[in-house]
């Protein structure tokens, strides 16, 4: 379960949280919470593999993207850290100068688990606009679908939802397609 310390954190606090915890600076707050499950973790590495080979190394995609599992974003106050996240190439030439990266992503990805969702569609949700973040994925490993959103202005507009047994096709990585069950690899495909 995470937890939100009251205080004012601050990076030195984030750098005492143990090694087995992910930690997060959300509204000034230090949040932790456990690493995450198999279920989550794979469902997080499919995603990966899918949308990397064809828009990170162009094998039968478009190519022009950098991709990045947990990478710890800066932005003002806020340290966070989604699942993946991607980059339009053309934005990523001072990514790998630090430990942290300050350019926003053009796209990220949160796993929803039960101990995180309420930080994930909340206040993470509301960093990921004022940075800019152009799109957002939720995808739940338990109830097997994927929420898509697109930043319009400061808010977000809900552009499709992929339940099992359909496709995926979403912006802005709608050049390709796969099926939604192979992101759940621990289960047999839920057809509707």
């Amino acid at each position: 379960m995470p937890s939100a310390s009251k205080k004012q954190a601050t990076y030195a606090d984030l750098e005492a949280v143990p090694s087995n915890l992910v930690a997060e600076i959300l509204g000034g707050g230090l949040v932790t919470h456990p690493r995450p499950a198999p279920r989550h973790a794979a469902a997080s590495n499919s995603l990966a593999a899918e949308i990397s080979l064809p828009f990170q190394k162009m094998r039968g995609g478009p190519g022009g993207w950098l991709f990045l599992d947990e990478p710890e974003l800066h932005f003002g106050d806020s340290v966070i850290v989604p699942d993946i996240a991607g980059w339009r190439k053309e934005r990523t030439a001072t990514l790998a100068e630090k430990a942290y990266i300050e350019t926003p992503p053009d796209w990220v990805c949160e796993v929803i688990s039960p101990s995180t969702e309420k930080y994930d569609r909340g206040i993470k949700r509301h960093i990921y606009a004022e940075a800019g973040v152009q799109y957002i994925w939720f995808v739940n490993p338990q109830e097997q679908f994927i929420e898509a959103y697109k930043l319009t202005g400061k808010d977000w507009l809900l552009i499709a939802t992929i339940i099992a047994g359909e496709e995926v096709s979403l912006e802005p990585f709608d050049a390709i397609s796969f099926p939604l069950s192979l992101l759940f690899p621990f289960d047999p495909p839920n057809n509707p």
